[in-house]
């Protein structure tokens, strides 16, 4: 398997929920009883839970819901992470495990410097573990740091290997206007021996099917997530990345069976997120469900606003933005969530809301982005040509 490929370049595509109680934090029954992990993770919840002062038990309890988050796209998990780490969350000795698995826990809660501060330490104490380092070129992606990106894949490079430093040199070309080049980069890095792992293929599938959307090449894209899919039908990652694309380029029947494959007769299963990409794709179709299911989404974010939770979750963006409930309120939104992740999609979606509300001069900050990284895409690009073109562009500065 490629060395640290398990979790990298997803922190961008992460949408993280919120903190529970530590009194509130448990694991379903349904959770300890799916496919062959039952045992496994059950004994880590138990010996956490018998020593919560033992570190070693807490870094391997966080690391593995925090896994089960990130891979199954319930990111709720993330807040039981956080729990198991409490009694270290302000420690300043931890051993490199332990700063990587705060930084991992703070970057899902959007504190990004603060998760980018603990991975820097942790490679200090340890460089040679190349998870540390791949996690850190994500963070400067997300932040769009892109010389420090650059700079983790040469390091990458050196330290591991050139074939694993082409891999991030490829995601890095794609989000800085080579989408060609990352294309036959990382085409030839899924067909070497050493990247034939699950784990591998679906984090260079995911990347070669976003440069090819990039280079507008969206039916290439669709074939290869299929494909992975078919094989890895467990990724959420390539589920809601297929669901996407396919509404985008207006399949919605197609992008509906998508993104309800796994659902429930009530839909309760569905994330947030492949929810959201329903609602779209039944909006294409003039489907009878699509009020029941933008019910369903309504209801869930009424009840995070009663939690109070705090984090900006792109299906709360696209809910107001794309599928047009509160373009008030998204753009609001997307101009606080720009300041704390620059990513393409949060960039469409500000680019759209302040379209909307006739405030284009708002959206500056993303054009400004997509000029100093190159970066462009097939959604992207006509959205800046229409914000430079209208009317309040050239008006003075709010």
């Amino acid at each position: 398997m490629a060395v640290g490929l398990t979790w990298t370049g997803l922190a961008a595509t992460a949408q993280e929920r919120f903190v529970p109680k530590a009194s509130e934090v448990v694991l379903s029954a349904s959770v300890h009883t799916s496919g062959g992990r039952a045992s496994s993770l059950r004994a880590l919840d138990q010996a956490w839970r018998a020593q919560p002062q033992d570190l070693p038990a807490a870094l391997a309890y966080a690391r593995a819901v925090f896994t089960l988050g990130f891979n199954e796209g319930d990111l709720r998990w993330f807040g039981s992470a956080k729990a198991a780490l409490m009694p270290w969350w302000q420690a300043t000795d931890l051993p490199a495990d332990g700063y990587f698995m705060r930084g991992l826990v703070k970057q899902g809660f959007h504190d990004f410097d603060g998760g980018l501060q603990d991975i820097n330490q942790a490679i200090t104490l340890n460089p040679e573990r190349a998870e540390f380092w791949s996690w850190r070129f994500a963070l400067h992606l997300l932040q769009a740091n892109m010389g420090a990106a650059r700079q983790d894949a040469e390091d990458i490079a050196r330290r591991f290997g050139p074939q694993e430093g082409r891999i991030y040199s490829a995601v890095l070309a794609y989000r800085t206007g080579q989408a060609l080049t990352a294309v036959q980069k990382l085409s030839a890095s899924m067909r070497l021996p050493d990247y034939q792992d699950a784990a591998s293929q679906v984090w260079i599938g995911f990347h070669l099917g976003e440069a090819h959307r990039v280079a507008q090449q969206p039916e290439q894209a669709i074939a290869l997530w299929q494909r992975l899919l078919q094989a890895h039908p467990q990724s959420h990652l390539l589920r809601l990345s297929l669901a996407d694309l396919l509404n985008q380029q207006g399949q919605f029947r197609q992008a509906k069976a998508v993104a309800t494959a796994q659902a429930t007769p009530s839909n309760s299963s569905l994330t947030d997120a492949l929810l959201m990409q329903a609602v779209l794709a039944s909006r294409g179709l003039k489907a009878p469900d699509e009020a029941a299911l933008a019910q369903q989404m309504a209801a869930r974010l009424q009840s995070q606003a009663l939690r109070q939770e705090s984090l900006i979750e792109r299906p709360k963006l696209i809910y107001q933005i794309a599928y047009g409930q509160d373009l008030a309120a998204g753009l609001a939104l997307s101009i606080e969530n720009w300041q704390q992740q620059k990513e393409p999609p949060d960039a469409v979606l500000f680019a759209q809301a302040a379209l909307a509300r006739q405030q284009a001069r708002a959206a500056e900050p993303v054009v400004q982005w997509a000029q100093t990284t190159g970066y462009s895409d097939p959604l992207l690009a006509p959205l800046i040509r229409q914000l430079k073109a209208h009317p309040s562009w050239s008006k003075e500065r709010p």
